[in-house]
């Protein structure tokens, strides 16, 4: 089973960071937390390191009214919320990578009944999202 949903951008990082966050938010999603890989990298271990990566960037993308379902279904939940999607470009690429979580790995992780329900929602606004990244694309 893969845990992500990718697509491939022939645009540069920056303005597909922009294009992910209006996607998501055209699906409901807000986004929570924002962590700059490539920043942080630098900071702690240093240029080389940052430079293996390239430009990383993990979005924790939240929409409200299906957190609340599945939490309230599953307290546990917390731990795999919010639901990350990455925009990402390697030194020297051609494309910028978008990838966002496979919400079937909540349900595989958790079991409770109605899970399933909540999960294949939250991977329709995911996937429509990532699909009008495409379509923008002419893909």
């Amino acid at each position: 089973m893969t845990y992500a949903n990718t697509i491939a951008l022939n645009r540069p990082f920056v303005e597909t960071v922009g294009m992910v966050r209006e996607a998501l938010g055209a699906q409901g999603f807000g986004i929570l937390t924002e962590i700059d890989v490539t920043a942080t990298f630098t900071a702690k271990l240093g240029a080389d390191a940052a430079e293996s990566v390239g430009d990383y960037l993990i979005l924790g993308a939240c929409n409200p009214p299906l957190a609340h379902r599945a939490i309230t279904a599953d307290p546990d939940m917390g731990v795999l919320l919010p639901c990350n999607v990455v925009v990402r470009r390697g030194r020297g690429a051609s494309e910028t990578i978008v990838q966002a979580i496979d919400p079937a790995t909540m349900v595989q992780l958790s079991g409770r009944p109605g899970m399933q329900e909540i999960a294949d929602e939250v991977d329709g606004k995911l996937r429509a999202a990532l699909a009008s990244l495409a379509a923008a694309e002419g893909r």
